[in-house]
C-alpha cells in the first residue's frame, strides 16, 4: 500500500468514518475525495463529503472532485432507506460553503496516477463507475496505481440488498464488472464486514459516552444512533479503509478469479468468485478473508474518542 490515498466516495453514514480514518491518521496522505453516484442524491454527497472534511479540520487542505452522477447504464437506485434522505441519518442535514475542486473526478484519478506512478493507492467506498471511467480514459491505470482497495460485493454470503448482491456492484454492475477484469484489486467484501467490521455493544458504548466531550463521537451518535438502529455498528467502509491505512489488520488473505453479473434480473451484481480454479478467468483479486476484529473496533474507537487512529495501533 502507497501512503498517498484518494477516496473514491458516495459520502454517507458509513463513508464518513473512512473518510475521518484516513485523514486523521498521520500514516498516510489523503490527497482528495472524488464522488460517485451513489447512496442518495448526488449533490448531498458532495456536502456529505465536505462536511466530514470540516469534522476533520481538513476541508481547507483536501479537495473534494465530482465525478460519475449516475451508473455506466443502469438505472439509479438509490439506499435512502439505509441512510436516511440526506445520508447522514435521519436528523442530520450538511450544508458548507466549500466549494468543489475543479475538474471532473475521473479525470483527476487518471492526472494523479500518470504524475505519481506506482504512489496512488485509490480507496473505493462508492459503485466503481468513476474507476471504470477513469480506464476508458488511461488504459495502463492499474500499472500506474499503487493499489486500489474496493468495498463491495458479497464472496460467499448473501448479498445486503437483494439476497444475490451487495448494493455498490449491485447499483452499478457494468463498472464492477469492468474493474475486476481490468485491475488488481483488494476486495473488502460484504461478508467479511459482518465477520470482522462491525463496532459491538463495548465499543459503540466507549463511544456514546465520549459523545459530550468528543466532537467525531457526537457526530456518531447523531447519525448511527447506536442502540436505536439495527445494524448501526456495522461499519463496511471504515474496514475498507482501514485495510488501506493499517494493512496489518489483514489475518488471511487470497487470490481468486472474481467476476459480477452485469444482466439485469435476480442475479445482478452477483458476486461470482471461482475459488476452486474451474474457470479460465485469470486470478487476479486479492479477497480479504479475515480480518483482525479486534484491532478494527480500536482503531475506529480511536478516530471518534481521540481524533487519533494511530493510537490503536501504538
Amino acid at each position: 500500500m502507497a501512503d498517498r490515498i484518494i477516496v473514491d466516495t458516495d459520502t454517507a453514514t458509513d463513508d464518513t468514518l473512512g473518510i475521518l480514518l484516513a485523514v486523521l491518521s498521520d500514516r498516510v496522505t489523503v490527497e482528495a475525495l472524488t464522488i460517485g453516484a451513489g447512496n442518495v442524491a448526488f449533490d448531498r454527497q458532495v456536502e456529505n463529503a465536505k462536511y466530514t472534511l470540516q469534522l476533520a479540520d481538513a476541508a481547507a487542505q483536501i479537495p473534494v472532485y465530482e465525478g460519475a452522477r449516475s451508473p455506466l447504464v443502469k438505472d439509479h437506485d438509490h439506499a435512502t432507506d439505509v441512510h436516511g434522505e440526506g445520508g447522514l441519518g435521519p436528523d442530520l442535514v450538511a450544508e458548507t460553503d466549500v466549494p468543489s475542486a475543479d475538474g471532473f473526478g475521473p479525470e483527476y484519478i487518471v492526472e494523479m496516477a500518470r504524475e505519481h506512478p506506482d504512489e496512488i493507492t485509490l480507496v473505493c467506498l462508492a459503485p466503481l463507475t468513476n474507476l471504470a471511467l477513469a480506464v476508458q480514459r488511461e488504459p495502463n491505470l492499474n500499472d500506474l496505481l499503487a493499489d486500489i482497495v474496493v468495498m463491495g460485493g458479497n464472496v460467499h454470503t448473501a448479498g445486503n440488498v437483494t439476497p444475490a448482491a451487495e448494493f455498490n456492484f449491485w447499483a452499478d454492475p457494468d463498472a464492477a464488472k469492468i474493474v475486476l477484469d481490468r485491475f488488481d484489486v483488494t476486495l473488502v467484501d460484504w461478508g467479511l464486514t459482518l465477520r470482522d467490521g462491525t463496532l459491538d455493544g463495548t465499543a459503540e458504548k466507549r463511544i456514546v459516552d465520549a459523545a459530550e466531550d468528543a466532537r467525531l463521537a457526537s457526530f456518531y451518535e447523531t447519525v448511527f444512533q447506536p442502540g436505536d438502529v439495527d445494524g448501526s455498528g456495522i461499519q463496511p467502509d471504515a474496514l475498507a479503509t482501514a485495510v488501506a491505512v493499517f494493512p496489518e489488520l489483514i489475518e488471511r488473505r487470497r487470490t481468486d478469479a472474481v467476476d459480477v453479473d452485469d444482466r439485469e434480473g435476480l442475479t445482478r451484481g452477483y458476486t461470482s468468485v471461482d475459488s476452486d480454479d474451474v474457470t479460465d478467468r485469470e486470478p487476479r483479486t486479492d479477497v480479504i478473508e479475515s480480518v483482525d476484529a479486534d484491532g478494527f473496533q480500536a482503531v475506529l474507537v480511536e478516530t471518534l474518542v481521540a481524533g487519533d487512529p494511530d493510537r490503536a495501533r501504538e
